[in-house]
């Protein structure tokens, strides 16, 4: 068709689509201290409203995760972004606890459809070393939807008026605009035949080794978002004692700016190394998180912020990279689906528990409980890693060996 897009110009509003659903993930970051105020809400419901989204993203993985395969990724990520624009816009007009609720699900199912075929659609459209690129590109996308959400919320917040209303509008205009460019996008051609029916994202027999680490790996880094994302802006409020808002989000945003320069910079590292490398900063970024909770530092939790960024790209990129790169295209849309769906389970699961654990203690003992979960999780990853890495390099021996041979 004369009216779609170019190669060049698909490829960055699947980008576009891919900072979508961190900008709409951390949306209500820096209001949660509002509502709480506002409607006298108790670290439960707030970690509930993060995570209801996560839940919600699995719930749609489940049911519509090879849906891509079947459809083709553009109306799939169209599907996606209108379910995003329902979301946003209640909270945009939110009156009670209930509608952020409701404008939760939307949110988490428009992630839900959108995530997975966005990122394939990323591998499709990069070209030349399309897998290292579309992993680059990936954390990029995250790392401006993050960032940028928590700067215009903490800008908006701290010094414009309707400060629980505004920069919903401003996600929601942006939106807009990204539906309409994404109605433009090449009409897929390369789909599964047959007739689509709801069933959980399969993985075939030979892809499901790298799987395992590619999911677990995508998950550990996830986690990364419960701190920030969910908990983040109480701690810096209540822990760290920062009353104000914009300056809590460039605190926070430094997560998402340090994950961009990292997706940046590691396009041309060895997946596994990268995805190694992330777990051990991750380590360090908890060990700052415990020091900011005890002596109430906001150094040290800007030096959490921008480790816990680097950690995160650095696992994603590897993790992504390393399941992107062996899983053919017909039915990427599915496996990728099935990595996601782990890892926003987990953080669902982890959000309320730590919501809990501060309700019934204080956030100080919660943010230990994250180090701890955070830290458990991370020591996994890293052993699942390496023996990938050693997997790899025993199987290129070996060819080396039976080509000398």
């Amino acid at each position: 068709m004369a009216t779609e897009l170019s190669q060049k110009a698909s490829f960055w509003v699947a980008a576009g689509i891919v900072a979508h659903t961190l900008w709409t993930s951390a949306a209500p970051a820096m209001a949660y201290p509002l509502y709480a105020g506002q409607w006298h809400l108790t670290p439960t419901i707030t970690t509930t409203i993060f995570a209801i989204y996560p839940i919600v993203v699995v719930a749609t993985l489940i049911t519509f995760g090879d849906l891509s395969d079947h459809i083709g990724r553009r109306m799939t990520m169209l599907y996606g972004l209108m379910a995003s624009i329902a979301g946003v816009f209640l909270f945009a007009i939110a009156t009670d606890v209930w509608m952020l609720f409701v404008g939760r699900v939307f949110m988490g199912l428009g992630v839900g459809l959108s995530a997975g075929p966005s990122t394939a659609a990323l591998v499709d459209y990069a070209g030349k070393d399309g897998t290292e690129r579309a992993s680059s590109m990936t954390i990029s996308g995250q790392a401006v939807g993050f960032a940028a959400s928590l700067l215009v919320g903490g800008l908006l917040i701290q010094y414009a008026p309707f400060p629980t209303h505004l920069s919903f509008l401003v996600l929601l205009f942006l939106l807009v605009i990204l539906s309409c460019l994404t109605y433009f996008l090449p009409r897929d051609t390369n789909t599964v035949s047959g007739q689509w029916k709801p069933r959980l994202p399969r993985v075939e027999r030979s892809l499901r080794r790298p799987f395992i680490v590619s999911a677990i790996t995508v998950m550990t880094a996830y986690t990364h978002g419960v701190t920030v994302g969910s908990l983040g802006s109480q701690f810096a409020h209540e822990l760290v004692q920062s009353s104000n808002a914009f300056v809590n989000s460039i605190a926070l945003s430094l997560f998402g700016v340090s994950l961009g320069i990292t997706g940046l910079l590691s396009r041309r590292v060895d997946p596994s190394k990268a995805a190694i490398l992330g777990t051990v900063i991750s380590i360090g970024a908890m060990v700052l998180l415990a020091g900011a909770a005890m002596f109430r530092s906001l150094a040290l939790f800007i030096a959490m912020a921008a480790a816990s960024g680097t950690g995160y790209a650095l696992m994603v990129y590897g993790g992504l990279a390393i399941i992107t790169g062996v899983t053919p295209k017909d039915v990427r849309g599915g496996v990728l689906s099935g990595v996601f769906l782990f890892a926003y389970l987990f953080t669902g699961i982890l959000a309320v528990i730590l919501g809990k654990v501060a309700t019934l203690s204080d956030l100080a003992h919660a943010a230990f409980a994250e180090v701890l979960v955070m830290s458990a999780l991370c020591l996994v990853t890293l052993i699942l890693l390496v023996a990938h890495a050693r997997r790899g390099s025993l199987s290129t021996s070996s060819d080396t060996c039976a080509t000398k041979a």
